[in-house]
C-alpha cells in the first residue's frame, strides 16, 4: 500500500499557482525572455562568435584585434561589418560564425542603403533607430537592462520594506509611532525633484538611480509588513515562544516572518512592473541610465520625435506590454495561490 503524504503548504500554493494556466505560462514566457536577454551578446553582436584566419581561430567575442591582424592597414580595432574584413574572412579557407543578428546595440550601420531611421528591411528587422543602430538590438539589450534592474531595485526595496515593517509590527509602542513619523516625513518628500538634483550634481550611472530610488520604493511594503506583524505577534505560538524563552530575533525570523511574506511575495510581480516604469520614464525624461546604454525610455523619446518611423515606437511599445502584461499575470496568479480564503480542492 502506498503511503499518502499530504503536501506541504508551499506545495499546495505551488499546485495552486500552476493551476491558474494564464499566471503559469506568462511565468514560463517571461522566465524565456530573460533568459534570451542574458543571451543578448551571443544573438545581436557585430563580431564574430568565432573565426578562423590563416589556420588561427580568433574569439573577438572575448579579445579586440587590430584591423592589421586581417589583412587590413591600421590599428585601429577590427570592423567586421566592413565589407573588406568581411571578404578577407570568406577566402582561402577562412571562416566565421556570426550571431544570428550581426549588429550590437552601439553598432552603427554605415553600409546602410536608406537613411536613418530606416524602415525594416532583411538587414535590420525592426528597422534603425535615427542614429542608425540596429532596432532589435537596442530592444534586447534594453529589455535586459530593465528586467534587472528592476529585480535589484525590487530585492533592495523588499529587503528594507520587510526589515522596517517587522521592527514596526513586532516591537510597537513609541518605536512604531516614531517610525510612522519618519515615514510620513520621508514620503513627502519631492523625489522627482531629488533626481533632478542630484541628476545635475553626480554623473548619471545605474548604481546611483537603484540607489536613490531604493530610498523610497520600500515604505509602500512596509506597512503591510507591519500590519502582518502586529496580527501575528498576537498569536498563541507567539506567545508560547515568549514563555520558554526564546529570543526576539528567533522570534521573528523563525515564527512571525514566514507567517507574514504572503504580501511580500503576492507584490513581488508588480513592483518589479513599476520599477521597470520608473525607470522607462526617467530615461524618457533623460534622467535614467547613462548616455549610450540602450533603454526602452530612450527609444520611446526617439518615436516621439520621429513620429513618422513607427517602427521605434511600435515596436517599444510592444516589448513594454508584453513585459508588463506576463508580470501582472503572474501577481494575480500568485495573490490567489496565496490567499488562504480560496477552497482546498
Amino acid at each position: 500500500m502506498s503511503d499518502l503524504i499530504s503536501p506541504s503548504p508551499r506545495q499546495r500554493a505551488w499546485q495552486r499557482f500552476k493551476r491558474n494556466r494564464l499566471g503559469y505560462w506568462s511565468l514560463v514566457a517571461f522566465c524565456i525572455l530573460v533568459a534570451t536577454s542574458l543571451l543578448a551578446e551571443v544573438l545581436c553582436n557585430d563580431k564574430p562568435l568565432v573565426l578562423r584566419y590563416q589556420g588561427q581561430t580568433y574569439f573577438p567575442l572575448v579579445k579586440d584585434y587590430s584591423e592589421k591582424t586581417f589583412g587590413g592597414d591600421f590599428d585601429s580595432p577590427t570592423d567586421y561589418l566592413d565589407p573588406f574584413i568581411r571578404a578577407q574572412l570568406a577566402r582561402d579557407g577562412n571562416w566565421a560564425i556570426y550571431p544570428l543578428n550581426p549588429y550590437g546595440p552601439k553598432t552603427l550601420n554605415y553600409f546602410a542603403k536608406f537613411p536613418n531611421p530606416s524602415a525594416p528591411s532583411r538587414d535590420n528587422l525592426l528597422g534603425t533607430d535615427d542614429r542608425g543602430r540596429d532596432l532589435l538590438a537596442q530592444l534586447l539589450y534594453g529589455f535586459r537592462v530593465s528586467v534587472l534592474f528592476a529585480l535589484a531595485l525590487t530585492a533592495v526595496g523588499t529587503l528594507l520594506g520587510v526589515l522596517t515593517g517587522a521592527v514596526q509590527g513586532f516591537f510597537g509602542g513609541k518605536i512604531d509611532l516614531a517610525f510612522q513619523r519618519f515615514i510620513e516625513i520621508w514620503g513627502s518628500m519631492p523625489e522627482l525633484y531629488l533626481l533632478i538634483i542630484f541628476s545635475a550634481i553626480f554623473a548619471p550611472s545605474i548604481s546611483l538611480l537603484l540607489v536613490l530610488l531604493s530610498l523610497f520604493g520600500w515604505m509602500g511594503l512596509s506597512d503591510y509588513v507591519r500590519a502582518e506583524f502586529l496580527r501575528n505577534r498576537q498569536m498563541d505560538y507567539v506567545k508560547a515562544a515568549r514563555a520558554l524563552g526564546v529570543g526576539n530575533a528567533q522570534i521573528i525570523w523563525r515564527h512571525i516572518l514566514p507567517n507574514s511574506l504572503t504580501p511580500v511575495v503576492t507584490f513581488l510581480p508588480f513592483r518589479m512592473s513599476a520599477a521597470i516604469l520608473a525607470l522607462t520614464s526617467l530615461d524618457f525624461l533623460g534622467l535614467g541610465v547613462p548616455p549610450g546604454t540602450p533603454s526602452l525610455g530612450e527609444l520611446l523619446g526617439q518615436g516621439k520625435n520621429n513620429i513618422d518611423a513607427w517602427w521605434i515606437s511600435l515596436s517599444t511599445f510592444a516589448v513594454l506590454a508584453v513585459t508588463l502584461l506576463l508580470l501582472t499575470f503572474m501577481g494575480d496568479a500568485l495573490r490567489d495561490a496565496l490567499d488562504p480564503r480560496k477552497v482546498q480542492v
